[in-house]
């Protein structure tokens, strides 16, 4: 048992020992005081409140939102900064990652190394980042595994980072001191490429996060370019140039309402899907090939949830699953199916129950003037171009101010070199520099800088070759001051300034879009047991494909689009150029400038309800059937499943018809073997009882029966089927039905004529005026030049009624009557780059 301490037995309080506790908190306050130190009691809930408030700051806005300006974070920016500062530059050597990490951390940013590594490594992963800064070379990870320690690594600046800190030389951006005030660091990079949009961002701060999806760097400098000079543009004209994000990866993105939410008020959300072709691996088996994934999607990733599926009884109809992905040919996850599924049923097994299909919130919070802020795309735009103006502005102002100096101290050269031998007379005659420079000034009117100058001045620079390259060197100057004073009296050039250089990013750092946009796509909603009930309805639709190369689908009806197939419709959003009816999971072919036919199947393309065609909405038929040439052009969409023959022209007057039948199993083939330097110009259909209508650059129009040309097998190279004047090519073609009551368009103009003074003339004439010909023949005129004229621009012959289009879709009114078969035209609003049919 413990014993109780000792005290008084009546239980008063010890008059020592109280003494004794003052003494020692008076021995302790003094002890306190003493050493300096000074106790004071506070609230703790004040004192934690302050604390949090603190530390909030300091994540929103040193470390996780990125600045609207230039879209990086502080650490990504001091890394930039850093490594240029080193002189890591494209054209130097890799230098190890762990260096690169020491010189941030010491000199910059006063956080962990695996932080500043982190960093370093997202920029440089390039299914991370849409635009790489960084070049990295080693292991810098992959969607399934984290990167190599920085001591294995080595990184360098890639060419986009340089476009990003250039001129920060020349007081472009304010400079700020680093933790300990000895160093000063950029508040922003100049940056020259619209890098938040371009990379997107994420970061989790206090109370608020962030997360931009990445885009194509050439669709928002075009985006840009229309802002900058139309300020008062609406979210959607710029999503005529940037219809949507294009995620590092590739893949699909399906519907594009939750983009348009997020362009609109910065916040949305949006689905992706991988993309997925069926193939026959060996005769009697079929698979899925998947070679594009969601967004930050790795392939181990959906393996393991593809068998966790077959475990669980979710998915049927696999029977085993491969990842086949190396550098040669990129990703490649092949899966194979069990005999007598099908292949569209199962996939939509797996977009419901594996990472195949994916979505991505937009959440797009950013710091403007040091304010985190949600921001839409027209004003993540509008940031971005008013600091590059801001950028230009000072670069101008600094350059003007050094050439203005530097003119100053040429001009006092030349002074000095004219009257050479006097000024070294009054020089060897002065006492010391400093009565050499007053008598310098006062003899020969100079400045002090001037007549500092000339004393420094080396003996060699008295020649002859030296005066002549000093007075280069002043008229030099004169035109670049000249120049940058047009620059800052102009807010128009300042303005094509910036817009040159954003052409210039986007040229030199451009690569296509990777992703496909399509609208929304049908969704089963019933159990994964039955496989039927999983596909998408196999319904009749037609497919529209526009002058500008975009595609979309439309449900058949009948009353929504009476144009025959083939023929060319134009409507408020663009023209459609080739239209073609089959079913949504059929196939139908897209015939290339290259004589190549591409199979595809319209599913994933963007779905039209009615008759309502908004090309805006559409995808770019190139990249839905994975064309990466982007010099190729689709010609005409054709059907796969009829006996009509299919007619093909080419610009030099060669004319085929092909029956698509006992096609190969291949997606693409070949239907016409091209000469040297032709290429397909249209693909319709072309029954017997049609006729062929031909339309030259020279006026001559051919029309001649389509019985005429036999139809041949695809290897074959065609016939004659126009002769043409010298210079001249086939601009159009087509085969008219037989007794259809035609017009023929024509639009003429020069080929000579300036950009922005275009003017032509056009011409409306009745197809029975025609006279029908022989094949390979050169027709009739069409159109009779004016004196300035000497090309037919475009040309359309088709039912209905006829509409023209300039190149930036801007209607062109036509002649409402009707004029003779070789009369000149009437002169129309401005030069038009397409003739369809009108809805």
């Amino acid at each position: 048992m413990t014993e109780a301490p000792s005290g008084p037995a009546d239980g008063s309080v010890d008059s020592s020992a109280e003494g004794s506790v003052e003494s020692s908190a008076l021995l302790s306050q003094l002890a306190h005081e003493t050493a300096g130190e000074r106790i004071e009691d506070i609230d703790i809930s004040k004192e934690m409140e302050g604390s949090f408030l603190e530390y909030a700051y300091s994540v929103i806005y040193s470390r996780a939102l990125p600045d609207a300006r230039d879209g990086l974070k502080p650490v990504q920016r001091r890394i930039l900064f850093m490594m240029q500062d080193m002189g890591l530059r494209p054209e130097k050597g890799h230098v190890k990652s762990a260096r690169v990490v020491g010189e941030v951390m010491g000199k910059l940013h006063p956080h962990g190394d695996s932080s500043i590594y982190d960093a370093l490594v997202r920029l440089a992963q390039g299914f991370a980042m849409r635009l790489p800064l960084v070049d990295g070379h080693g292991n810098f990870g992959s969607l399934d595994d984290g990167p190599a320690a920085s001591r294995y690594t080595e990184a360098r600046l890639a060419g986009a980072a340089l476009a990003m800190t250039e001129s920060l030389d020349e007081d472009v951006v304010d400079f700020v001191p680093n933790y300990d005030n000895q160093i000063m660091q950029p508040d922003v990079l100049p940056s020259a490429v619209p890098n938040l949009l371009v990379n997107g961002a994420s970061g989790i701060a206090v109370g608020m996060a962030t997360n931009l999806a990445p885009h194509n760097l050439i669709e928002v400098v075009d985006g840009a370019k229309h802002l900058l000079h139309n300020p008062d543009a609406t979210v959607d004209e710029l999503m005529e140039f940037i219809p949507g994000p294009d995620l590092p990866g590739g893949g699909i993105i399906v519907g594009l309402d939750g983009v348009k939410d997020a362009y609109r008020s910065g916040r949305g959300a949006f689905r992706t899907r991988a993309k997925v072709s069926v193939e026959q691996l060996s005769p009697r088996r079929t698979g899925l090939v998947v070679t594009e994934l969601p967004h930050l999607v790795g392939p181990e990733r959906v393996i393991e949830k593809i068998k966790q599926g077959v475990d669980a009884k979710k998915l049927s109809g696999i029977s085993d699953v491969a990842d086949l992905t190396d550098r040669k040919n990129g990703m490649r996850l092949v899966i194979t199916l069990k005999t007598g599924f099908s292949p569209e049923a199962v996939l939509e097994q797996l977009y419901r129950y594996t990472p195949l299909e994916d979505s991505f919130s937009i959440n797009s919070v950013a710091l403007v003037n040091g304010q985190p802020q949600t921001l839409g795309l027209r004003e993540m735009l509008r940031v971005f171009i008013d600091h590059r103006i801001l950028v230009i502005k000072r670069r101008s102002e600094y350059r003007l101010r050094k050439r203005r100096e530097r003119m100053h101290l040429v001009e006092g050269l030349l002074i000095a070199i004219l009257d050479i031998d006097e000024v070294i007379q009054l020089i060897r005659t002065s006492d010391d520099a400093e009565g050499a420079r007053s008598r310098l000034m006062q003899v020969f009117d100079l400045s002090e800088l001037q007549a500092e100058y000339i004393l420094e001045l080396r003996l060699r620079r008295l020649t002859k070759f030296s005066r002549v390259e000093l007075e280069s060197e002043r008229d030099e100057l004169k035109r670049e001051i000249e120049a940058l004073l047009e620059i800052l009296g102009s807010d128009e050039k300042l303005r094509a300034v910036v817009s040159n250089e954003m052409d210039q990013a986007a040229e030199a750092f451009g690569t296509p879009r990777r992703t496909v946009l399509t609208g929304a796509v049908i969704r089963p909603t019933r159990s994964a047991a039955s496989s039927a009930a999983l596909q998408v309805a196999d319904t009749p639709c037609t497919v529209l494909l526009s002058a500008t190369g975009r595609a979309l689908r439309l449900d058949r009806d009948p009353e929504a689009l009476e144009s025959p197939r083939g023929t060319s419709r134009a409507t408020k959003h663009g023209a459609v150029m080739s239209t073609v009816d089959g079913t949504v999971r059929g196939e139908l072919g897209a015939v290339l400038s290259d004589g190549t036919l591409h199979r595809f199947t319209p599913v994933d393309l963007p779905l039209v309800p009615g008759a309502s065609v908004a090309f805006s909405a559409g995808v770019k038929l190139l990249d839905y059937i994975g064309v990466t040439d982007k010099k190729l052009r689709v010609v005409g969409l054709v059907p796969l499943d009829t006996e009509t023959p299919i007619g093909l022209f080419t610009l030099q007057g060669t004319v085929k018809r092909v029956v698509l039948t006992e096609l190969p199993a291949r997606p693409e083939f070949e239907v016409i073997s091209l000469k040297a330097g032709d290429q397909l110009l249209s693909a319709f259909p072309a029954p017997d009882g049609s006729e062929f209508a031909v339309v030259a650059s020279d006026a001559q129009l051919l029309r001649f029966p389509a019985a005429s040309v036999r139809p041949q097998g695809r290897p074959a190279g065609g016939m004659a089927g126009m002769k043409l004047g010298a210079e001249a090519r086939v601009v159009f073609a087509t085969a008219v039905p037989e007794g259809a009551e035609a017009r023929v368009v024509t639009v003429a103009d020069s080929s000579i004529t300036l950009p922005g003074t275009d003017v032509a003339t056009a011409k409306v004439t009745d197809w029975a005026e025609i006279p029908a010909k022989g094949r390979a023949t050169g027709g009739v005129r069409a159109q009779r030049f004016l004196k300035w004229e000497d090309q037919i621009a475009c040309a359309w012959v088709g039912t209905g009624e006829p509409r023209a289009l300039a190149a930036d879709g801007a209607a062109r009114k036509l002649p409402a009557e009707l004029g003779k078969r070789d009369g000149s035209g009437q002169p129309i609003d401005g030069a038009a780059a397409f003739v369809g049919q009108a809805p």
